[in-house]
């Protein structure tokens, strides 16, 4: 089984520069996902110069480790949203996701965009938790949500109630953004891979630097469109939960694949199963429970329990592809799309849930008319610098009291230096060396790597995760490579690193 996502496995790729030298932009686009390329995409078509850096490859972040499903409810349910809002704010929710669905099958077409695109319908089932099925068909019978109840009918799989909503669609994610890139690249649309942008200065005139490694783009406009706010910006930090899920792919013995989206609830316990076809080959994928980042005790077990509930649901030839996908939850259940701050030139979209392939389309629209002096329907509903007390209290006060345990028991609690001696390859640990906290490591060819375990975000202690080979942050969701690199932030530097000789 490879440790890969299943979306770039079937053929080559578009590349893109690295930024080498400087640039002057209209807007400047940090982030290469859907959220990056889809408000490149629209900019570009309003006339604007744009610059979109990505620290990695174009597609292959967050956008590239989802599911691809495509649909208009939300993945914390229609009677979440009902708990919270009145229906006419539901309504224009369902209406906003709706219609990037809308647009992501528009561009599809008018692109002559290979990406696997289909309708399909979308099944939501349980054996054992049939209450949650059934508040959902009462909220969507309410709300006027195109839905079937077909609870008591012949289904693929056991199941008490089932709730099915027609004509939602899936597609590769990765094809989608990665060709998209390459169609509107251009001299005033220039992309960058590998291109990580290390410092952003405010300029005189009201401009923005952006300095990477090796170049730097100048603008008047700056979107953050990576995945979630970088450095500290303690509006995010404290309204946004970072949660983690695992993801397999699996060849069956048979070719009796499964058509939709299905989501399935087991007591607690969510997991979602859809197939994917190409170049003749078909897989079916599942993804497991949600954990918050560094909080699990055991990586590797989510893992052989999704492994294990996928073999028990079909017959399996083969394990292909096992990856993971980070999300950030926000705490009144609805994204922050627009205006970063009361500055009218920075913009940011952030806390999709797993939501983040509608919201990251939408967001491109809504940013690209703010940008552009359009009026947007949806701006208010998903505007950053609103204030729902009441919708987010008990979500607010839940993350925040899990940061503070979190920072306070990892400052007190820790392993002596002997653990080190008992860790095998693979392995990973938090020591106490003379007063302070080092994450150590050791690999399969048995070398060690000893890194600060204090998040260069806020501070926190860092824990290893066994699974992946990697540091997290249990209370932001920082993740770093066990030399210290950042592979998801907020933390923008590296974890400092113990050379051999000190």
């Amino acid at each position: 089984m490879v440790s890969n996502t299943i979306w770039n496995s079937f053929e080559t790729v578009h590349e893109f520069p690295v930024l080498e030298s400087n640039h002057q932009v209209d807007v400047s686009i940090i982030g290469g996902g859907i959220t990056g390329i889809s408000t490149a995409y629209f900019l570009k078509k309003a006339g604007l110069k744009v610059a979109v850096l990505d620290a990695g490859k174009i597609g292959m972040g967050t956008t590239g480790h989802s599911t691809g499903n495509l649909y208009h409810i939300i993945a914390e349910l229609l009677s979440s949203l009902d708990s919270k809002y009145d229906e006419e704010t539901i309504k224009k929710v369902l209406k906003a996701r709706a219609s990037a669905l809308e647009i992501i099958e528009r561009i599809i077409q008018k692109e002559s965009m290979d990406c696997d695109f289909t309708r399909q319908p979308m099944y939501l089932f349980s054996e054992d938790n049939t209450g949650k099925i059934q508040k959902e068909i009462s909220v969507s019978s309410k709300l006027g949500v195109s839905h079937e109840d077909l609870s008591g009918e012949n289904f693929s799989f056991k199941a008490a109630k089932i709730l099915k909503y027609p004509a939602q669609a899936q597609f590769n994610p990765f094809l989608y953004v990665n060709q998209l890139a390459n169609k509107i690249k251009s001299e005033e649309c220039q992309i960058f891979q590998d291109s990580k942008v290390e410092e952003v200065e405010k300029l005189e005139h009201d401009n923005y630097n952006l300095k990477t490694a090796k170049g730097e783009v100048s603008s008047k406009y700056l979107v953050h469109a990576a995945h979630s706010s970088k450095g500290i910006d303690i509006k995010f930090d404290t309204t946004l939960g970072p949660y983690r899920e695992y993801a397999v792919a699996a060849r069956l013995k048979t070719e009796n694949y499964p058509q939709g989206i299905f989501w399935e609830y087991k007591g607690k316990e969510k997991y979602s199963f859809r197939s994917y076809k190409r170049n003749g080959k078909s897989y079916v994928m599942a993804v497991g429970k949600s954990y918050k980042v560094g909080q699990s005790d055991n990586n590797s077990e989510l893992m052989d329990s999704l492994v294990k509930y996928l073999q028990g649901k079909f017959p399996v030839e083969k394990l292909t592809h096992f990856w993971g996908g980070q999300n950030y939850k926000p705490a009144d259940l609805l994204p922050s799309i627009g205006r970063k701050s009361m500055n009218k030139d920075e913009f940011i979209a952030t806390g999709f849930s797993t939501d983040g392939l509608i919201y990251g389309s939408l967001a491109g629209k809504i940013i690209t008319d703010l940008i552009t002096g359009k009026v947007n329907e949806y701006e208010e509903l998903f505007n950053p610098l609103r204030v729902n007390p009441v919708k987010s209290s008990k979500s607010f006060i839940k993350e925040n009291l899990n940061v503070a345990k979190e920072f306070f028991k990892d400052h007190i609690l820790g392993s002596s230096t002997e653990e080190i001696e008992k860790l095998g390859a693979g392995e990973g640990r938090v020591v106490e060396i003379e007063g302070k906290k080092f994450g150590v490591s050791r690999d399969i060819n048995n070398r060690y790597e000893i890194v600060s375990a204090s998040c260069t975000h806020l501070g926190c202690v860092i824990h290893w995760n066994d699974l992946e080979k990697s540091w997290d942050c249990p209370c932001h969701g920082s993740r770093f490579t066990p030399s210290g690199e950042v592979i998801e932030g907020p933390a923008m530097d590296a974890l400092p690193r113990i050379s051999d000789n000190e």
